[in-house]
């Protein structure tokens, strides 16, 4: 571990009660005894902000997730970067993207996330939600979608993870049959698992390749129940990052029909069951009055692929842009006794969940460096506002939008996957009232040039922050072969 990675060990007096889990049905919490709260992330990949009942989808079946929202927080204004790679770097340091290197060169190469053959990763010198926790004494397992650098110099056991069963990258790369479709391709909407030569691997080892992309959503809940029950008895810290709804969609043979909504809704419910086999498992295990947890998605829904691909409800476009329903995931929090029931509507961010972590286990946030995120817990108690009011929209190292309270100024837009509207830039910004007009059908910047000036104002000083740093997903090692 680098010197600038050693955080304090030190817990400050007066640790708060619990732990952090999102999902689940409702019940009554029994006392606990007073320890750091477990923390438990649950991260969707390309799930779209229309797709869970909750959330207002109408024929996706996700009772479980339904519960925990209501008997949780449903928080409907949260977001994450518009691609893989950056949102969950962004998720794990509490730091933009542009900040450490998670972006390729503006126009040089698509879609911005690492590659199969990404010669770098996550830069070691960064600081994780599992570093920051395994200093404050914490168990620290990852199950999941890595996708933050395929060598091993960059995998989890190398950023702060104790264990880890996943995949190093998305499973639809390195294919191994022509896709001359493109987007249409049949081997998408019809996929076998031979036609990726993806390797499912345990901590450093590769244990299936093929991975078998079926049965991985059954898999990975069944390695984070085991985790659970195994470190019931000290704090721990779980990321269980899904691979589903990622195309190419996949479930267990339990699934296959399951959803009036097609394949699509089949994979949605199974992640639902996931959800309530962790809850289960942190009621049996005892610790759920002591645990937090968070489900949300790493961007919007990849709407390129049609039916395989899911909805952002009442946002405007998905996965690739910084319109809302690129970026704007749903997000529930759920920690029977200690979070408030109810909507929240205040602004949160992935970016976030570290300096929330740092305030609820006592650990100490690195002072070297930049951090994006803010504390999150007086909402979640419901004793105070969220503190963010802003939020920064990137592509790549380009900024393209701000938020400020309800207010979204647009200088860039752009569609996604050279299917949506060209590269534009606005002089003057879009202006939109997220409030009013969350789908951005309504551009007011002519009757608002104040609120356009002040967001001006807001990015300009945002910018002066950010130092220039290298783009590393610029840098590909020979394509491998099959």
């Amino acid at each position: 571990m680098t010197p600038t990675k050693i955080l304090s060990r030190t817990l400050c007096a007066g640790l708060v009660l619990g732990a952090i889990v999102i999902f689940g049905a409702g019940h009554r919490a029994a006392a606990q005894p007073a320890r750091p709260p477990n923390i438990v992330i649950i991260l969707a990949d390309d799930l779209g902000y229309g797709d869970l009942g909750a959330f207002g989808a109408p024929n996706i079946r996700t009772p479980r997730l339904d519960a925990m929202a209501a008997q949780g927080q449903k928080w409907t204004n949260f977001y994450v970067q518009p691609v893989c790679s950056p949102s969950r770097a962004a998720l794990l340091t509490g730091r933009l993207p542009v900040r450490s290197g998670m972006f390729a060169t503006p126009g040089k190469r698509a879609p911005g996330v690492f590659r199969d053959n990404a010669a770098q990763g996550l830069p070691l010198e960064e600081v994780t939600i599992a570093e920051l926790l395994k200093s404050a004494g914490y168990a620290t397992g990852m199950i999941g979608k890595w996708h933050l650098g395929q060598l091993p110099q960059f995998l989890p056991m190398r950023q702060g993870f104790d264990s880890w069963f996943g995949l190093p990258f998305s499973h639809d790369m390195r294919m191994t049959v022509p896709a001359d479709k493109g987007y249409k391709s049949d081997v998408y909407y019809n996929p076998k698992p031979e036609y990726w030569d993806v390797p499912l691997m345990r901590n450093d080892t590769v244990i299936e390749r093929p991975v078998d992309h079926r049965t991985l959503t059954k898999r990975y809940t069944e390695e984070a129940t085991k985790f659970i029950d195994a470190n019931k008895s000290h704090p721990f810290f779980l990321y269980f990052a899904h691979s589903m709804p990622h195309i190419p969609l996949a479930r267990s043979s339990a699934y296959v029909d399951h959803s009036s909504a097609g394949m699509y809704g089949d994979v949605v419910e199974e992640i639902d069951w996931s959800a309530g086999q962790v809850l289960d498992a942190l009621r049996a295990a005892g610790v759920d009055g002591q645990t937090l947890v968070l489900f949300t998605s790493d961007n919007g829904p990849w709407q390129a692929f049609d039916t395989h691909g899911g909805s952002a409800g009442p946002l405007r476009e998905g996965k690739g842009t910084t319109w809302e329903g690129g970026v704007r995931t749903p997000a529930i929090f759920w920690w029977p006794g200690t979070v408030r029931p109810g909507t929240v509507t205040d602004i949160g961010s992935e970016l976030d969940l570290i300096a929330t972590a740092a305030a609820l286990s006592g650990a100490r946030l690195p002072a070297d460096r930049v951090i994006d995120g803010v504390d999150l817990s007086a909402p979640l108690r419901g004793s105070g506002p969220s503190p963010r009011d802003t939020n920064f929209y990137y592509a790549d190292s380009e900024l393209r939008a701000v938020r400020k309270g309800k207010y979204k100024a647009h200088f860039i837009t752009m569609g996604a996957y050279d299917l949506g509207e060209a590269r534009t830039v606005h002089t003057p910004p879009l202006l939109f009232d997220l409030q009013a007009d969350p789908g951005e059908r309504f551009n007011i910047a002519a009757t608002h040039p104040d609120v356009v000036a002040d967001l001006i104002k807001t990015a300009d000083a945002h910018r002066r922050t950010v130092v220039p740093v290298k783009a590393l997903f610029d840098d590909l090692l020979p394509a491998p072969k099959p």
